[in-house]
């Protein structure tokens, strides 16, 4: 996997079909878990319409919150707070791996069936990046994939709910609680909350299929 794209500007106008919707959301937290958004990046999403980008009204009220955040302060905050909260040197305020919120610490067991996992599937981590595999970028951009890729045998539901299952819903939550709580979080607690909400639409929508 490579570095997270801008998002399609279809996803911020509206007018995608359910599975198209469901991928561009996936690259959109892919962007902005990746990255301070760039200006043109964040000039979509200014200009976002307001109702829910995919199916589910239970999505409009974090995706308006969302919006208004992006509305609200300009590049070089949101950049600050990014910073503030993922970089630095040493121990991040905010951790955007997997691993941490699963056994405390980086480099673990999930991260060794990630890798497993994802060679299965037929990926493998672009080594120019220095993010691991189980960061949350990187796991968005996955699920990207298993929505939108031409490969039907791993381009599939099921896929996509094992993946989604072993690698993201047991922690992701806890990363959107960490956010949210955050005393210097104002973009990215709006972006905690549309990314538990999302997360929760495709929880449900897995659990149908079982």
């Amino acid at each position: 996997m490579t570095q997270p794209d801008t998002i399609d500007a279809q996803l911020v106008q509206g007018g995608l079909d359910e599975e198209t919707a469901r991928a561009e959301v996936y690259g959109l937290l892919a962007a902005l878990y990746y990255a301070p958004p760039g200006a043109e990046l964040l000039a979509q999403l200014r200009v976002a319409a307001t109702e829910a980008p995919a199916e589910g009204g239970f999505l409009e009220e974090p995706w308006r919150a969302l919006v208004a955040a992006a509305r609200d302060q300009d590049l070089a905050t949101i950049s600050s707070e990014y910073n503030t909260l993922f970089g630095g040197v040493g121990k991040p305020e905010v951790y955007l791996f997997g691993s941490h919120y699963l056994t405390g610490f980086l480099n673990e067991k999930p991260l060794a069936k990630l890798r497993t996992d994802l060679a299965a599937l037929g990926l493998a981590r672009d080594e120019t990046l220095p993010e691991t595999e189980d960061h949350m970028a990187y796991l968005c951009e996955v699920m990207r994939y298993l929505i939108a890729g031409d490969d039907v045998a791993v381009a599939n539901l099921t896929k996509q709910r094992e993946f989604f299952a072993d690698h993201l819903q047991p922690w992701v939550n806890q990363l959107c609680e960490a956010l949210e709580a955050h005393p210097r979080a104002r973009f990215y607690a709006a972006l905690a909350g549309f990314t538990r909400a999302f997360v929760s639409v495709e929880q449900q929508g897995f659990d149908m299929l079982t």
